[in-house]
């Protein structure tokens, strides 16, 4: 890190430009600016990156910013005030600590929390943030799982948070395919701590972790205003009991959460029925878990189909996900389309062949307006479009 971006000159001049255009910044000549212009104008473009992701730091003085992929990588403060409410203790280590807003969090819920990062220049970044951010946290430039090998301390918690390695391919990936391997250091880290909480992409399938870990006690899956952001694994040593599923949707408003376990979810028995006078699409967090039997038996409201992932109900119920009133269903027929004479709609399909794209294009619908169009297959086996509109 070079500390002369944190003078008073340069901080200015990063809060005057910070909804200017960059390229432009590189090719003007500025007054007073004594470090590479390509420096200042990094810290505006990961700057910029955290005002609506970390506004703690964006609203913090003299705070110091890796690249703007760090940026990308991190938690946002939403998702890190969630999983930091999970746990607490007197001591926790991150071994993978990034740009430590996970730890920032964990010292709330924490008395001792020390923050491992490899990459020298990203370390001495998060010290001084730390030092602006008032927080007490133990620093520490070194490999994490290195670390714990060489000393013999206990930790009421280990975090870690595996990054796929650059050489991985394909949507489909194992821990092992990430840095640290945690499968391979399972034990070490269980030598070290009773209690490891992982935190990986949304990429890895829940079956292919269950596969690597063991003594799962339970998995939440968190989405971000309907994107699902993390999985995060509760693990505990020794422990052998069923494992939890919670999905959680974080909003501006509120958290949308439902729990389940896998071995509910296969006993399960799901109602069916034609569409009633509600309509409800589950939460992208609730799609990723794939429990919708559970859905169905424990919200008691039935689906439209199987394989379709869409419920509905004579009465409107708080439902974890989008709930609309539903205004009129039609056969999936161009020519009967063609007389509602829409010319904008949002769309969604679910169990239906086409993508909203291709309907898009053979139906000449804009996106957006108040009615909501649901292309889908009911329980018939037939291709239905059911109209919309929110619910209240």
């Amino acid at each position: 890190m070079n500390p002369d971006i944190l003078n008073t000159v340069h901080q200015e001049f990063i809060n005057t430009y910070l909804n200017s255009d960059t390229v432009t910044l590189l090719f003007k000549k500025h007054k007073g600016i004594t470090v590479d212009i390509k420096l200042l104008v990094e810290q505006i473009e990961a700057k910029k990156r955290c005002e609506q992701k970390l506004p703690t730091w964006f609203n913090t003085q003299s705070i110091a910013y890796p690249n703007k992929l760090n940026i990308e990588q991190t938690s946002s403060e939403a998702t890190a005030k969630y999983k930091a409410g999970l746990i607490e203790g007197k001591s926790l280590i991150d071994v993978t600590g990034g740009f430590g807003v996970d730890c920032y969090y964990f010292s709330k819920r924490f008395q001792n929390v020390t923050h491992c990062e490899l990459n020298s220049e990203l370390s001495e970044i998060v010290g001084h943030n730390y030092s602006q951010l008032h927080t007490n946290i133990t620093t520490l430039n070194v490999d994490g799982v290195a670390y714990l090998e060489a000393h013999q301390d206990i930790y009421d918690c280990i975090y870690i948070d595996p990054s796929r390695r650059h050489d991985s391919k394909g949507k489909v990936f194992f821990l092992n395919d990430c840095l640290p391997n945690v499968p391979l250091h399972l034990n070490l880290l269980f030598q070290r701590s009773k209690n490891i909480m992982i935190k990986t992409s949304p990429l890895l399938d829940i079956s292919v972790g269950m596969g690597e870990l063991k003594h799962i006690k339970a998995i939440h899956i968190v989405a971000l205003n309907n994107e699902v952001k993390e999985l995060l694994w509760v693990l505990e040593n020794n422990f052998e009991g069923t494992i939890e599923i919670k999905t959680v949707n974080l909003t501006q408003s509120n958290q949308e959460v439902f729990d389940f376990n896998f071995i509910e979810e296969k006993s399960a028995n799901s109602t069916f029925s034609e569409p009633l006078l509600y309509l409800y699409e589950p939460n992208a967090a609730i799609l990723k878990s794939g429990g919708f039997k559970s859905v169905s038996e424990k919200l008691r409201i039935p689906k439209l189909h199987q394989h379709t992932h869409l419920y509905t109900s004579e009465t409107l119920i708080d439902f974890p996900g989008r709930s609309f009133e539903i205004v009129k269903i039609v056969p999936f027929s161009k020519q009967c389309l063609k007389k509602e004479a829409i010319s904008k709609a949002n769309i969604t399909t679910r169990n239906f062949p086409e993508t909203v794209q291709q309907l898009r294009t053979k139906l000449k619908i804009k996106d957006g307006g108040e009615l909501y169009l649901f292309f889908t297959t009911n329980l018939n086996n037939e291709k239905i479009v059911i109209f919309c509109k929110k619910g209240s």
